[in-house]
């Protein structure tokens, strides 16, 4: 991974400034995959189930998680406990055969280096630039864009702060989880107000101002729910990555992978 780079990004509503990394693909490999927003939790198991036989069968060479892995993260602390545990075993099992990264999303962006430690996958910051097969790749987890819902931007602000995190983390783990499931709950309850297709999407300005900053042609995200490929203007696209359920009696789930030949859309339901 190389020095962190800064940037200004434009106008206000366009990111005024832009800090971001640069992971440079080494030459041997031949396939990279990226996935998000699979909401693990105890009530998942069969998408749970749909990660571990999928890490099991990738011929991916390198396997990029784009945040919100997780449902929620209250702290590396509850990884020995069974949920997190189990998790925490199908990702080792990843991270011996091959490259693993990760992402923080909204909901875990509290995991930490002790899992990453213990997964052997490497932290990604959002975003980065991936550089491989001759172009460079935007990544990031894609609620940091979405500007017009000024409300979460606000409250990402603050729990991203070091101090609230020490504050919160310090609390007892029985506790963290109590709080997360408070805060999921007013969430869900704020969602449902809404019609879906009025949720906040990625701003366009401001996308086109990271790509501008960071040479790439192409944006990879998730966060959204909403998979699809969006022209942003000639020559610069937006790929959306889907969620995953695979609870549900329709289930939905796929990758995107990366190769010499290009990008494409892999469904697994």
């Amino acid at each position: 991974m190389n020095s962190p780079k800064t940037f200004d990004a434009g106008p206000a509503k366009a990111a005024p400034s832009l800090a971001f990394d640069e992971l440079t693909a080494p030459p041997e490999w031949r396939r990279i995959e990226f996935l998000s927003d699979l909401h693990l939790s105890p009530h998942t198991p069969a998408t749970l189930a749909a990660l571990q036989a999928h890490l099991q069968e990738t011929s991916a060479d390198a396997v990029l998680l784009l945040g919100d892995i997780f449902e929620v993260w209250v702290g590396d602390d509850a990884r020995f406990d069974d949920f997190e545990a189990s998790c925490l075993e199908i990702l080792r099992s990843a991270g011996a055969r091959l490259k693993l990264y990760f992402m923080a999303g909204n909901r875990d962006f509290l995991l930490g280096p002790d899992m990453l430690k213990d997964c052997g996958a490497q932290a990604l910051s959002d975003p980065t630039v991936l550089c491989a097969f001759g172009q460079r790749w935007l990544l990031t987890h894609g609620d940091a864009l979405c500007l017009a819902d000024s409300a979460y931007q606000a409250f990402r602000t603050q729990v991203r702060t070091p101090q609230w995190q020490a504050q919160f983390l310090a609390q007892p783990l029985a506790v963290r989880r109590a709080l997360a499931q408070q805060m999921r709950d007013g969430s869900k309850a704020q969602q449902a107000m809404q019609r879906e297709d009025l949720w906040a999407d990625l701003d366009t300005e401001a996308c086109l101002a990271w790509l501008k900053v960071t040479d790439c042609k192409a944006l990879i995200h998730g966060h959204t729910h909403r998979p699809a490929e969006h022209v942003l203007a000639p020559g610069l696209i937006r790929h959306v990555l889907s969620d995953w359920d695979f609870e549900s009696e329709a289930p939905r789930g796929d990758v995107l992978r990366l190769r010499a030949s290009g990008l494409r859309r892999i469904p697994l339901a």
